[in-house]
């Protein structure tokens, strides 16, 4: 059973490509980042506030670590949870954990391809490519390439899409 399942959302085709280990470390910061905010916030309201009952900092401050610890596994998941491939006619992405999902972008519908990188992924050398249809559900991102593979596949696919008669 679990075999058919995941045939479902990762179909055997060509390899699967998977995303960059630098997505991991990227977002894994982000979320330490704000930790490390709500601790100090934690910590100053233990300090501070003479009038509240001092367990209640103690208790958010656990929950808080327990978070990042479940945070840190839970994104490592995520990002390996991301896969593409590129097939004759159309291009498969696949992610997800608990609600899996498979995304198939037919070339000759695709309207435009981005590539977009923010600051943090700029500083960890990746970026994000977007796909847009004339279908909004159909929209997909494949986050964590590298910028040469991101501008690489944002090409191919401008290319697909336009021998296939597609409004890009």
């Amino acid at each position: 059973m679990a075999s058919n399942m995941n045939e479902t959302f990762e179909p055997r085709a060509e390899p699967w490509l998977r995303l960059s280990e630098k997505l991991v470390i990227a977002r894994r910061l982000m979320m330490l980042l704000g930790m490390v905010v709500l601790l100090v916030v934690w910590v100053a309201l233990l300090v501070l506030v003479t009038g509240i009952p001092r367990w209640i900092p103690v208790l958010l401050i656990v929950l808080t670590l327990a978070f990042a610890g479940w945070g840190w596994w839970l994104i490592g998941r995520r990002v390996r949870s991301y896969g593409y491939v590129e097939r004759r006619e159309d291009l498969l992405v696949t992610s997800g954990i608990l609600f899996r999902r498979l995304v198939v972008v037919p070339y000759g519908r695709l309207q435009l391809v981005d590539v977009v990188a923010g600051p943090v992924d700029r500083v960890f050398g990746i970026a994000t490519v977007r796909l847009h249809t004339a279908a909004a559900t159909t929209d997909a991102t494949i986050p964590g390439l590298t910028p040469e593979l991101a501008a690489a596949l944002r090409d191919r696919l401008a290319r697909a899409g336009e021998s296939r008669g597609a409004g890009m």
